[in-house]
C-alpha cells in the first residue's frame, strides 16, 4: 500500500481528472438544478452533490456511461431528493386529464415556448410539478429532444409529451402573473461598509471586521475556519485585479455583486456573505463557478447616497 501522503496526492490528482472530464456539462446541469429547486444557490448545491455522487458511482459501474446524459440523471434524481427534503410539491398525475396537442403544434410551438422558458424567472419552475418542470427545462432551455427526455425521466414518450404540455400552458399563466417586483432595497450599513472597505483594499481593517469564527467557502477550491485562515483568503483578494464589488439583493437576501471592473454591466458572479451585528461570520464565494451568476436574478441596490 502506497504511504499516506502518497496517497492522498493520488486521491487529488484521480479528483482534478474527473473535474475536468465534467467541465463542460457543469454550466448545464446548474441552469437544470437551478430551475429545478428555483434557486441559484441551491441549484449549485445539488450540482455539488450530483457530482459528489457520481464520482462515487463511476468505479462501480462496468461501462463508462455517455457522460451527459448520466450525469443529467443522477441530477434529476438528486434535485428530486433536495425537494423531498424540503417537503416541496413534487408531482402530479401523468395520466392525461386534457387533450394532448398533435405534433404539428407542438413543434410550432417549440420556438416560442423556448423563448418564454429562458426568459422566465427561476420562481416560476417551481410552481409546476415536479415531472413538468423537469420536461419544460430539458426540452425549452436545454434543448434535448422528446426521445432523450423519455429515457432520462424513465417515462414513455406519451407522458412526456403530456407532462410537458402541461408545464408549458402553467409556466405561460405564471409569465402572464408577474408582476414588477420594484426596485431593490438599499444595503444594510454593515455590508455597505465591508464592500466600501473592501473597494478601498483596506485590507486591515477588513480583516478587522471577520468574527473570530469566521467560516468561508470558496465553492469547489476551499474552506477555511478562523480569523487568520480566512484572512489569507482577502491577502489572495489583494493579489487580483479583476474585480469591482456592489450589494445587490438575491432572492430576498443580502449578497455581494462582483463586476471584472466598475465600467462592466453586469457582474460575473457574486458573493454571500453572513452578518452577525458589525461582524462577518460565514462567507460563501462563487469566484470559481461563474456561471452560476448568468442566471442569478440579482438586484443591484442603490449606489450610497443615491
Amino acid at each position: 500500500m502506497p504511504p499516506p501522503d502518497e496517497r492522498l496526492a493520488e486521491l487529488r490528482e484521480a479528483r482534478a481528472q474527473f473535474m475536468t472530464m465534467v467541465a463542460e456539462v457543469r454550466p448545464d446541469l446548474h441552469r437544470y438544478c437551478a430551475r429545478m429547486t428555483g434557486s441559484v444557490v441551491d441549484g449549485e448545491d445539488v450540482v455539488q452533490d450530483t457530482l459528489a455522487r457520481a464520482y462515487f458511482l463511476l468505479p462501480e459501474l462496468l461501462d463508462m456511461p455517455a457522460l451527459r446524459p448520466w450525469l443529467f440523471r443522477v441530477a434529476h434524481h438528486r434535485a428530486l431528493d433536495f425537494l423531498r427534503r424540503y417537503d416541496r410539491r413534487m408531482s402530479e398525475s401523468l395520466e392525461p386529464g386534457s387533450p394532448l396537442p398533435d405534433d404539428r403544434l407542438t413543434r410550432a410551438d417549440d420556438a416560442l415556448a423556448h423563448r418564454a422558458a429562458v426568459a422566465a424567472a427561476l420562481g416560476r419552475f417551481v410552481e409546476l410539478p415536479a415531472v413538468p418542470r423537469s420536461c419544460v427545462i430539458l426540452k425549452d432551455v436545454l434543448g434535448h429532444s422528446l426521445d432523450e427526455i423519455a429515457t432520462l425521466l424513465e417515462l414513455g414518450l406519451p407522458a412526456v409529451k403530456a407532462a410537458l404540455h402541461r408545464g408549458r400552458e402553467r409556466l405561460r399563466e405564471g409569465a402572464r402573473d408577474a408582476g414588477d417586483s420594484g426596485p431593490a432595497p438599499a444595503s444594510s450599513p454593515t455590508l455597505a461598509r465591508y464592500i466600501a472597505l473592501f473597494n478601498a483594499r483596506d485590507w486591515d481593517a477588513v480583516r478587522a471586521m471577520l468574527s473570530d469564527e469566521v467560516r468561508l467557502d470558496v465553492v469547489t477550491r476551499a474552506q477555511r475556519r478562523g480569523r487568520g485562515e480566512v484572512g489569507q483568503y482577502v491577502s489572495n483578494y489583494a493579489g487580483a485585479h479583476d474585480w469591482y464589488l456592489r450589494s445587490a439583493w438575491l432572492d430576498g437576501r443580502e449578497v455581494i455583486a462582483v463586476f471584472p471592473t466598475p465600467r462592466d454591466p453586469a457582474p460575473a458572479y457574486f458573493i454571500d456573505v453572513t452578518l452577525r451585528g458589525d461582524r462577518v461570520l460565514f462567507i460563501r464565494d462563487y469566484r470559481y463557478v461563474p456561471y452560476i451568476a448568468v442566471d442569478a436574478p440579482l438586484r443591484l441596490a442603490p449606489a450610497a447616497g443615491a
